[in-house]
């Protein structure tokens, strides 16, 4: 019996997400979004991986374009030259890079990736993923600045994040810009009347304040993400009914906006604390929730 199929309900899944994460089937999923532990300096278990899997022909004429990277380099290559670049990324990327191959296999062909990093590995990111996924698929570095918390006085100080949005395929993927909530102007006074009333769409930098440590939204999970961030990409880059998978699931954000907006979701984590979080937060009624820890290699 399978993990999981399309017909299951809303899903999720206590475990290694490497582990499980090939049980999955091919092309499942409208969009995927991560939010992966940022770089602390631990080593991960170490894998490897060679090439993105592809299922036909279509996708086999593709796969070309999917592992040459920037001016022509195979993507071998360009993955040999950071690595030997930067011994504390070759950790890192070690432990990310599967999942990212197994995320471009479930996306649909219509999908979306959206990652989330911090400025200490977006750059090195998105070298890769343009290898990975080919140069083509790559539609926006989006920047999510916030004003909160300590401030620098030796440099300026850090208020960003970078999610790196690809595409599966850059000819077919689904993007609704008229199906996201508007912003307020800038400068209202250089605009009509009705366009200030109707607000603006956003552009690819996002002013979104951190969950408050004392509003209704925080669950108490360390690193919980604003859910006004994750409607943004589910309104544009999802229909109602479409499934949207998080396998750095955390305290849930992304099954809770999906389940708001009318997706579908699958999350995993393999944190017990976060399975807690998640279950006080998204109730049980019509929730699968799924024990597969045994299945870690």
């Amino acid at each position: 019996m399978p993990l999981w199929t399309a017909e299951n309900p809303d899903t999720v899944i206590h475990a290694d997400n490497l582990a499980v994460l090939p049980d999955l089937p091919d092309g499942a999923f409208t969009v995927v979004y991560l939010d992966p532990p940022f770089n602390t300096g631990r080593t991960q278990r170490r894998q490897t991986t060679t090439a993105v899997r592809v299922a036909d022909a279509e996708a086999s004429a593709r796969s070309v374009t999917a592992i040459t990277g920037f001016a022509g380099q195979s993507y071998e290559r360009i993955k040999g030259d950071l690595l030997g670049y930067d011994d504390v990324f070759d950790d890192y990327w070690a432990f990310l890079e599967p999942r990212l191959a197994e995320a471009w296999r479930l996306l649909a062909p219509d999908g979306t990736l959206y990652l989330h990093l911090d400025y200490r590995e977006a750059h090195y990111a998105k070298v890769l993923l343009d290898a990975l996924f080919g140069r083509a698929c790559f539609i926006n570095e989006l920047i999510w600045a916030y004003d909160y918390g300590g401030k620098s006085k030796r440099r300026w100080p850090t208020k960003h994040d970078t999610i790196l949005m690809y595409v599966k395929d850059p000819a077919r993927y689904f993007f609704d810009s008229e199906a996201v909530d508007r912003e307020p102007y800038m400068a209202p006074g250089l605009v009509t009347p009705e366009k200030v009333a109707r607000g603006k769409l956003p552009t690819d930098v996002w002013w979104h304040t951190i969950v408050s440590p004392t509003g209704r939204e925080k669950t108490g999970y360390p690193t919980q993400k604003p859910a006004g961030l994750i409607r943004r990409m589910l309104q544009a880059s999802s229909r109602p009914g479409d499934w949207v998978l998080d396998f750095f699931a955390g305290s849930g954000t992304t099954g809770a906006v999906a389940a708001q907006l009318g997706r579908r979701f699958l999350l995993i984590d393999e944190n017990p604390e976060a399975i807690r979080v998640m279950r006080d937060r998204l109730g049980v009624e019509g929730v699968d929730f799924r024990d597969a820890t045994s299945s870690r290699s």
